[in-house]
C-alpha cells in the first residue's frame, strides 16, 4: 500500500503492512532460491503491501555482498513490479553504505532501508551526516531504521524529523520501544514522510498516534493478518483490528521468545514453507519454545504440520 502526497510531484510513500523477510537457506546454507521465490510470492497472493529483504530478519550481516545481492535480485525478479521491495542496505562504515545502496538500486530495489550506525556510536551530529551522505549519493527513498537494542544508539526524534526535511529521506521504522518518541515524530513531520512501526507489538499504538503502519516480522507467518489489522484500522473497523489483534497476540509474544529471526524461522518450518536453518552465531529455536510457539500458531488459525 502506498500514500499519495498532496503534492503530486512528491514520492509515493509506504503505508500499510511491509513484511521483514527471512532468507530461507538450504541444509547446507547456501540460499534457497525455491523457497525465498515461494515465500515471496505467497506474500504477494495474502496481500502484504511491500517487502523488505536483507534487514537484520534476513540475517543480511551473515552474508556475502554477493549474496546480498543475489537475494534482493531473487526478490525483485519474483515481485516483477506488483509491490514496493525496500532493501537493505545498512553498515556502520557509510562508505560501505553507499557503495551498498548503489548495488540495491542496480539489483531493483525501489526503496532503501538503513539502521543507524551500530557499534560506532556516533553523536546524533554523526547519525545526521551518515544518513544525509547515503541520501545525497543515491536516489532513492530511504528508510531510516531506529533500533537502539541492536545498534547501541538511539536516534533521537530530533534527529529523525532533521532527517526527514532531505526529499531523499522519506520514512523511518521505529523500534525504539518509545511511543513518546514516535508520537513525537508524528505530530511534527512534514507531510510527505512515513512513520512506521519496527515492534508488531505497537503497530496499533502507533497507528493510532497517526503513523501509517508497520515493518513487521510476524507477517513472514501470518501476512494476511498482518495486512489486513493495518487495513481495517486505516477504514476505521475497531472491532475489526481488536479482533485480529486478540487472534495474533499469542503469536507476537511467541515470535520474540529468543532473538528475531529464530522463532520466525522455526514457525515457517513448522508450516513446512522453508528449512529451519540459521547461520552462526544464529542458532536454532531452543526446543523448551516449541510447544508454545505450536500453540500460538493454532491460535492465530495458522496450519502446521503434525508435531
Amino acid at each position: 500500500m502506498i500514500r499519495m502526497p498532496s503534492d503530486s510531484r512528491a514520492r509515493p510513500l509506504l503505508r500499510g503492512c511491509g513484511t521483514a523477510l527471512v532468507t530461507p537457506f538450504t541444509r547446507s546454507g547456501e540460499i534457497d532460491e525455491p523457497a525465498l521465490r515461494s515465500l515471496v510470492e505467497w506474500q504477494i497472493e495474502e496481500g502484504i503491501h511491500f517487502v523488505v529483504p536483507c534487514g537484520s530478519t534476513g540475517e543480511a550481516a551473515t552474508m556475502t555482498l554477493a549474496e546480498h545481492r543475489r537475494v534482493v535480485e531473487i526478490t525483485v525478479e519474483q515481485v516483477n513490479g506488483r509491490l514496493p521491495v525496500a532493501a537493505g542496505a545498512g553498515s556502520n562504515d557509510t562508505k560501505k553504505a553507499i557503495s551498498l545502496s548503489k548495488d540495491m538500486r542496480a539489483a531493483g530495489a525501489t526503496h532503501l532501508l538503513h539502521t543507524s550506525p551500530m557499534y560506532n556510536k556516533p553523536p546524533q551530529r554523526g547519525i545526521t551526516a551518515h544518513f544525509r551522505a547515503i541520501a545525497d549519493a543515491v536516489d532513492l527513498p530511504l528508510i531510516v531504521y531506529n533500533v537502539p537494542g541492536r545498534t547501541g544508539s538511539n536516534v533521537e526524534a530530533a534527529t529523525t524529523l532533521g532527517l526527514a526535511e532531505h526529499e531523499n529521506i522519506t520514512a523511518v521504522k521505529e523500534a525504539s520501544g518509545s511511543l513518546g518518541q514516535i508520537a513525537e515524530i508524528i505530530r511534527n513531520r512534514p507531510e510527505n514522510f512515513s512513520v512506521l512501526s519496527g515492534d508488531d507489538a505497537l503497530t496499533v499504538a502507533v497507528m493510532a498516534e497517526g503513523g501509517d503502519g508497520v515493518i513487521s516480522v510476524t507477517s513472514n507467518v501470518i501476512p494476511r493478518l498482518a495486512a489486513r489489522l493495518t487495513e481495517l484500522f486505516d477504514a476505521g473497523d475497531v472491532a475489526g483490528v481488536r479482533e485480529i489483534s486478540r487472534s495474533v497476540a499469542l503469536f507476537t509474544a511467541a515470535a520474540f521468545v529468543e532473538s528475531n529471526p529464530i522463532p520466525t524461522k522455526a514457525a515457517l518450518a513448522m508450516m513446512g514453507r522453508i528449512e529451519n536453518v540459521l547461520r552462526l552465531p544464529l542458532v536454532a529455536m531452543n526446543e523448551s519454545y516449541t510447544l508454545l510457539l505450536r500453540e500460538a500458531l493454532q491460535a492465530a488459525g495458522v496450519k502446521v504440520r503434525s508435531a
